[in-house]
């Protein structure tokens, strides 16, 4: 392009609705040299929040990976998919500001005092809705319990601009994986896609053993953990988009699909010559519930 179109270009672009800017902007977010990764991570228990990383080896974990990650990646913005914003039909979050949402109930004080202010990402986000047309925008959300909690060890300097993606609850898992796919673009240009949820989440079964103090797991936890574990590690993507059928315990392992759909994004994001590396793998200690996760890079 010649000097002269170029600042024709510019002065045209001046004049457009702030809408129409957002849009010739994201046009042209620049592809990088490296496809960016893709998590799928636990955000841990609620009752984890206020206890330290020196404490929590899994929070540590998140930690030295976000070091990693800002160390050999520009990370313009991180798209998050959580299981604590289910919608009908789906929704990406456009504030340029991200209210922190404590959807946890009955916590000591401590527990809403934690806090993480965390800008958003308007720009990506509207390309979010160019990419897929039939997600609708909102301003009605922000940084629920399936994504601050997480963030605050990943990037404890809330300097990367994050926002939050929805799980239509009633679709097929089909849908999630598809759409997963759809968003590809974002990788080359400097975007962190991260599915948070968990892998076995019954609260039901869990909370009839945390009523009495009991932390142990049932022991079915460790068989479809290794399960998932090997059809992961072998990209048999169709069983676990089939996760309620194509193991006896799908189903009592992830009664609702809220915390279980999330890495079906992240699977969908992947491509052939991915590898995946779990940057947390500990044996299941807590009854029906899950940390497994991993990481998806070229």
């Amino acid at each position: 392009m010649e000097r002269k179109e170029f600042i024709q270009t510019i002065l045209a672009l001046s004049a457009m609705s702030t809408l129409s800017s957002f849009k010739k902007f994201t046009d042209e977010l620049p592809v990088q040299n490296k496809k960016m990764p893709v998590l799928f991570t636990s955000h841990g228990s609620p009752m984890d929040i206020p206890v330290s990383r020196e404490q929590r080896p899994f929070w540590n974990s998140l930690f030295e990976l976000g070091k990693d990650l800002q160390n050999n990646f520009e990370v313009k913005a991180a798209l998050i998919v959580s299981a604590h914003w289910c919608t009908q039909g789906t929704y990406v979050n456009v504030s340029p500001e991200q209210k922190q949402i404590y959807d946890y109930y009955g916590f000591p004080k401590e527990y809403y005092e934690v806090i993480y202010h965390a800008k958003g990402a308007a720009d990506i986000a509207h390309e979010v809705k160019k990419i897929i047309p039939s997600i609708s925008e909102t301003t009605d959300w922000g940084l629920d319990h399936g994504a601050w909690p997480m963030l605050m060890h990943l990037f404890p300097n809330a300097n990367v601009p994050v926002f939050q993606m929805s799980i239509d609850y009633h679709a097929k898992p089909e849908y999630h994986y598809e759409l997963g796919k759809q968003l590809k673009a974002l990788r080359d240009k400097g975007v962190l896609i991260i599915g948070s949820g968990s892998l076995i989440h019954n609260l039901k079964l869990a909370g009839q053993k945390m009523r009495t103090n009991d932390m142990t797991p049932y022991g079915w936890e460790t068989e479809y953990d290794a399960w998932l574990k090997k059809q992961i590690d072998e990209r048999n993507f169709a069983n676990l988009i089939n996760y309620e059928n194509s193991h006896k315990l799908g189903k009592l392992a992830s009664p609702t699909p809220d915390h279980y759909v999330p890495v079906l994004y992240s699977l969908g994001l992947m491509d052939t010559k991915d590898e995946i590396k779990y940057f947390y793998e500990a044996a299941p200690t807590l009854p029906a519930f899950s940390e497994r996760s991993f990481i998806i890079s070229s």
